[in-house]
């Protein structure tokens, strides 16, 4: 039985689909019957995961997309539109980290891809989104924030930076058209079971327990049913919000 069966039939964008969090919102959404274009910078993994979408009888298109570039996220958006003939939400979840360091420490080229793909991918994907959605009569962009959008954290003042952004500009958007039927809203993501996170901690799924509040670390599935809510009617008089999925860790 479906749980958003208002997604049905409707066209969703996906960034960073190919792995962890996007990858599980692509599927969770073709489960639900939407149709899926999927913006990834590698492309085996991007096609991969429309392939194992189409297998299960589902309707999703690959587009290699580079967020930090406007014109690749221009494409994605005028992909969308062509193949499918509308756009109605968006997940806007491509990002990255590196290495922990002091700011003084930190090199211009990690300063520089954090800020380019985590907060400009973002605010480009808005831009081509709304504009395709005020012609499609509205529609629900959810982008991922994170924890540390929310709080900071030591030797990661780049990304906490980029993540602060995300927050303060899916508020200001959300003002931009809650008058014209697109609802603007974030998910912030604690530490989450994906490839990324494993290349932190190498592969321990317990390292962070201790500052969990429910002592463990969250599925790429439990993200996921948040975004697919805000992308639905269920969540329709919310915009300008976040959810924290974190295991409490914003509260403590």
């Amino acid at each position: 039985m479906s749980i958003y069966p208002d997604l049905q039939d409707k066209v969703y964008i996906v960034t960073g689909g190919g792995s962890g969090m996007g990858r599980d919102a692509c599927l969770a959404l073709a489960a639900e019957g939407a149709r899926v274009i999927l913006g990834n910078r590698n492309r085996s993994e991007g096609q991969r995961i429309v392939e194992e979408i189409r297998a299960a009888g589902g309707q999703a298109v690959f587009q290699p997309t580079d967020v930090s570039r406007a014109e690749d996220c221009a494409a994605l958006v005028e992909r969308a539109v062509g193949h499918f003939g509308r756009l109605d939400g968006a997940f806007n979840n491509a990002g990255l980290q590196r290495d922990f360091c002091d700011i003084h420490e930190t090199p211009d080229a990690d300063i520089s891809d954090v800020i380019d793909i985590n907060l400009k991918g973002m605010l480009y994907m808005m831009k081509y989104e709304a504009a395709a959605m005020l012609r499609s009569g509205g529609g629900s962009i959810v982008n991922n924030s994170s924890i540390f959008g929310l709080k900071a954290m030591p030797r990661l003042a780049y990304y906490v930076a980029a993540k602060h952004g995300i927050i303060g500009a899916t508020r200001a958007a959300a003002l931009d058209y809650a008058r014209q039927g697109i609802r603007v809203n974030a998910v912030c993501p604690g530490p989450i079971k994906t490839a990324s996170y494993d290349r932190v901690t190498g592969g321990d799924d317990h390292m962070y327990d201790d500052g969990v509040p429910m002592h463990r670390i969250g599925q790429p599935r439990e993200v996921s049913h948040a975004v697919l809510w805000l992308l639905s009617n269920q969540s329709s008089y919310v915009t300008g919000g976040f959810i924290p999925v974190d295991g409490g860790m914003s509260a403590s």
